[in-house]
């Protein structure tokens, strides 16, 4: 029995939504998995000379803990297919983590309840903003405390969400060591006021609230210097037409929402500094990750 397990890149926090949006992109990584007698892990695209193959993988690590809670062991043979790059704000580790869980419900035959594929998967990502949309698929609003609380939204089939790529690595262990311990008042209400309109927004289809909507003070003025000319980019795309332009998750990439080709003029910029770039143009993932046969 072999099978392919399929799970979408993300974005996330689209502007001031930090740790609490992400949306499911049209960007897979895949895994196929085949029982064996030992482990073992081939690695082809993205992060095939940097990603361990042994049981330091992070696919591996979620697959083994998930067989723990059930307590299972059955070891596999697991290819990976990735597409999403790495260190890049897209999701490729909740790709990873998310599809071990599902191999390992596959293998064992028996079905988690989201509230223990989130523990699981916490163990390793311990914020939903990734994670639960690769899981479900769409536009994710989540909270935890504790317990976990989601809601999926309506995603305007409109819009576009073009994806900047630079050639520009950041870990998120990087990008939120900037983050300062505390926030004064001012800043946290503009976030709240931010998110309300942008969902709002979202829900109305009033795209032309999206620019204020998507502004932040929470963690882009302060990783905006990983990231040269962050502000320049974000200003050529709203030249260039789009809605919203932000920060995906801890970056690099740079995320906008429009209904035109946009890409371009925000890849000239890096060009200008000598980085090499690349844009993805991508629709919202409504499934979220599932297994075919492979």
């Amino acid at each position: 029995m072999n099978f392919k397990v399929s799970v979408p890149a993300s974005t996330s926090n689209l502007g001031p939504g930090f740790d609490a949006l992400g949306l499911a992109l049209t960007l897979y990584n895949d895994f196929i998995v085949e029982p064996s007698d030992f482990y073992s892990v081939e690695i082809e695209g993205e992060g095939a000379e940097e990603l361990p193959k042994d049981e330091k993988n992070l696919f591996l690590r979620a697959y083994r803990s998930t067989m723990e809670y059930l307590g299972l062991n059955q070891p596999v043979k697991v290819k990976l297919i990735n597409r999403i790059p790495l260190g890049r704000g897209l999701g490729s580790s909740a790709t990873a983590i998310v599809g071990g869980i599902l191999a390992a419900e596959k293998i064992s035959g028996k079905k988690l309840s989201l509230s223990e594929v989130i523990d699981v998967a916490f163990k390793f990502e311990p914020h939903p903003d990734n994670v639960l949309p690769a899981y479900t698929g769409g536009f994710v609003v989540a909270a935890t405390n504790g317990d976990l609380s989601y809601i999926k939204l309506d995603f305007p089939e409109e819009l576009k969400v073009i994806i900047v790529v630079p050639e520009l690595f950041l870990s998120t262990e990087e990008s939120r060591s900037v983050l300062p311990d505390s926030y004064n008042r001012k800043d946290v209400i503009f976030n709240i006021q931010r998110v309300a309109l942008l969902l709002g927004a979202l829900q109305k289809k009033d795209f032309g609230l999206l620019k204020e909507a998507v502004k932040d003070r929470v963690h882009q003025p302060y990783r905006c210097d990983l990231i040269p000319s962050f502000w320049e980019i974000l200003s050529e795309g709203y030249k260039a037409g789009a809605y919203a332009v932000y920060l995906s998750g801890a970056g690099s990439c740079i995320g906008a929402l429009a209904d035109n080709e946009i890409g371009k003029a925000m890849c000239n910029v890096f060009d200008a500094l000598g980085i090499e770039s690349k844009y993805l143009i991508l629709d919202v993932d409504k499934e979220g990750a599932r297994i075919e046969e492979a």
